[in-house]
């Protein structure tokens, strides 16, 4: 008994620990110190075992009275004060290994002992009390479980719902099947003329960048051009200072100057009238334009005439045993002769067109030659 691991409680204890936690209506009332001391009373203590039994296993007491009904038994009525002190017996010996006693026999139950009747209840206890407080956490463990349990059958149940919807939302209807293509594909093309435009505009600012540094660097040449010049004109200002012109060198200058001018405005004048004839020629070149214009619808009629007048040999060559014949040929002379004269006035057109062309060319040559003159004598 010394190496018991549980503590060994008084009978007070033991009593008053089995009248609240075992033991229920009359059975607590009636079951006092005096059953376990002195000596303890064999009903009292299988009593006890009886009722943890069934506290912990659901082992009704008058189970244990149950004769198993073998063909061999005979008079099975003889066997039924035996059997419940032996299944007592072997059930007790089953379940008090859990509770770290390991001598129990069956004298304990017959004729059970004060010392260890209360060391077997003191282990009944140590584990009861372990029980209960393995069961107030088992219990706070299965309230979580169900909140958990709850918590995912509801998640469960909103995936299932989010998933639903998903597919509902990534379905597309047949009837919508069309315009999510043409959609795909505008989007598509938009995004290849993005990427296109994003080329061209990187190119532009590539272009940009080196005619920034190209009028960079032409705006510091620019610079230093115009201090140059600054210091120029300094230097032709200082010059000019020192230079003392004789006052007939200043006459000759101006009587130079003079005749310039005098040769600048006859020039000036010989280029108006130059100017006019221009105009004239113009004007004479318009109309004959039109002319043209006007022989040339002539010449259009006279080809579709010529083109109905082919026509009608064909037809004639069919039929030249006709009288008709004779009028054809003199219709025929008769247009020879206006083609003669077309082209006689054609000749004479293109002739007129030409000296037309080499006197403007001329003039405009002239008139080059006049505005060189004036612009180098001014």
């Amino acid at each position: 008994m010394a190496e018991n691991t549980f503590p060994i409680y008084s009978a007070d204890a033991v009593v008053n620990f089995y009248r609240t936690e075992v033991l229920t209506g009359q059975e607590a009332k009636h079951f006092t110190k005096s059953d376990l001391t002195p000596v303890p009373k064999p009903e009292a203590v299988q009593t006890l075992y009886m009722r943890v039994l069934h506290l912990l296993y659901r082992f009704r007491p008058e189970c244990h009275s149950m004769v198993p009904l073998l063909e061999n038994i005979q008079n099975p009525e003889y066997h039924e004060g035996a059997t419940a002190i032996m299944s007592v017996y072997m059930r007790m010996q089953q379940f008090l290994p859990i509770c770290l006693v390991y001598d129990f026999s069956l004298s304990d139950l017959l004729a059970p002992k004060k010392q260890k009747t209360l060391t077997i209840l003191s282990g009944i206890m140590n584990f009861l009390h372990f029980r209960k407080q393995r069961m107030s956490v088992i219990s706070e463990k299965q309230a979580k479980f169900r909140a958990d349990m709850d918590r995912l059958q509801f998640f469960t149940k909103g995936i299932a719902e989010a998933k639903a919807k998903i597919a509902m939302l990534t379905n597309i209807p047949p009837e919508q099947q069309a315009e999510a293509d043409e959609l795909a594909t505008a989007l598509s093309e938009l995004q290849a003329a993005t990427k296109h435009e994003c080329q061209e505009v990187n190119a532009m600012n590539e272009s940009i960048a080196e005619w920034k540094t190209k009028i960079a660097e032409k705006t510091q040449k620019l610079a230093q051009v115009k201090v140059d010049v600054s210091n120029l004109k300094e230097d032709i200002g200082k010059l000019k200072s020192q230079i003392v012109e004789s006052p007939e060198e200043l006459k000759s200058e101006m009587e130079k100057m003079r005749e310039n001018v005098k040769n600048i405005k006859f020039s000036i004048e010989e280029t108006d009238e130059r100017v006019v004839e221009l105009q004239n020629l113009g004007q004479a070149v318009s109309h004959s334009v039109a002319e043209i214009q006007q022989m040339y619808n002539l010449l259009q009629d006279l080809e579709s005439s010529m083109n109905n007048t082919k026509q009608r040999q064909e037809e004639v060559r069919t039929r030249d045993s006709h009288p008709a014949h004779k009028k054809h040929q003199s219709m025929m002379r008769e247009i020879k002769g206006a083609l003669l004269c077309v082209q006689a006035v054609y000749d004479t057109l293109s002739a007129s067109m030409d000296e037309l062309h080499r006197r403007i060319e001329k003039q405009t040559s002239d008139l080059k030659q006049d505005v060189t003159k004036m612009s180098e004598n001014f």
